[in-house]
Order: structure tokens, then sequence, then C-alpha cells
């Protein structure tokens, strides 16, 4: 399968509509949504295009295509809105024999790893993207759609037969790396 991982959507409707059609031109299967997905955040600024009505009725209508966690910002009433579960720390895929790692990020991340062994590890939560190897396996912060740090563009990840690539929201290439 072909999995769209993205994160931080912080209520962005635009950002959402691009990385969704991104989702599309790929020929995804999945989405794997790894939290933050409605509510801004106390943290950040109001994002262009707040409209979180607009993101629930969207990724309902592909509730049976979306794998979700909960991020720090996601709460109950925000699960109320969306037809899909989201209040999970993390899920576990297992593809064509790969074991891969979601979380939002605040509990496990690269400082915090999860117990076992996992071919990748996937999180966000720190808005700044990031894809390495580390002790067999590969740690890939997917980044934010919405509000991206440190001069980073808004950055999203295929995983796609062993394969993670890193693109940003319009679709350039960043890195890509093999677990």
């Amino acid at each position: 399968m072909k999995y769209l991982i993205i994160s931080d959507i912080h209520g962005s409707y635009p950002c959402l509509e691009q990385a969704l059609a991104f989702f599309h031109q790929q020929h995804c299967d999945m989405l794997c949504v790894l939290g933050d997905i409605l509510n801004y955040g106390p943290r950040n600024r109001i994002p262009e295009g707040i409209d979180p009505q607009s993101i629930a009725k969207t990724l309902n209508a592909m509730s049976d295509e979306i794998i979700a966690v909960r991020g720090n910002c996601d709460s109950e009433v925000d699960q109320m809105l969306l037809d899909f579960p989201i209040m999970a720390e993390y899920a576990i895929i297992v593809d064509e024999g790969k074991k891969l790692f979601l979380t939002h990020g605040h509990i496990y991340n690269e400082a915090q790893l999860p117990k076992g062994r996992f071919d990748a590890i996937f999180y966000g939560h720190t808005h700044l993207w990031m894809l390495k190897p580390s002790n067999g396996s590969v740690i890939c912060n997917t980044g934010s759609i919405t509000f991206p740090k440190q001069q980073n563009p808004p950055t999203m990840v295929i995983y796609d037969q062993g394969t993670i690539s890193v693109y940003t929201l319009e679709g350039k290439l960043l890195s890509k790396l093999h677990c």
C-alpha cells in the first residue's frame, strides 16, 4: 500500500486541501494523520483558512481511508466531530513485512522511542521535518503542513514499499530513504 502521512493540520482547510490533492495525484491508498487535526492550539497563531467543520466533513467522507492518532491539541470534542478514531496515542502498521510506528510526537519521538523494534517511526509535533537512519530503524518527523518552524516549508511524507519520501506541500521532493 501507499500511504500519505501528514501531521499538524491545526484547522487549516486550505493546507489540508493541498495535501489531499497530492494524495489523489500520487494515487495513495491510505491517509495517516499524526494528530493536531482541528484545533490550532494555544501556542500557535490562528491559521489561514481555519475551518474545522470543513476539515471534519472532508475527512469524514474518506474515513475508510484514514488511520489517525491523537495529538496534544486533539480532544474528545474533536473526536465527536470525526467519524474515524483519533484518540489512540499510537498506531502500528505492518505493510509487506515492515513494521511502522505512527504517533504524534509529544509522548514518543526521537528522544523517547517506543519499546520494541520498528522498521520506521513516524511522528510530527515539533513542526520540523527530519528523516534519518537510527539503530536499524528510520526515524521520520513529518513536519507540519500548516505551521512549519525554522524557515522550513510545509511538509508531508509518502511511505511506499519500504521507501520514505519527504515532500513539500507543493509536491517537491526534499529527501528519500529506504527502511
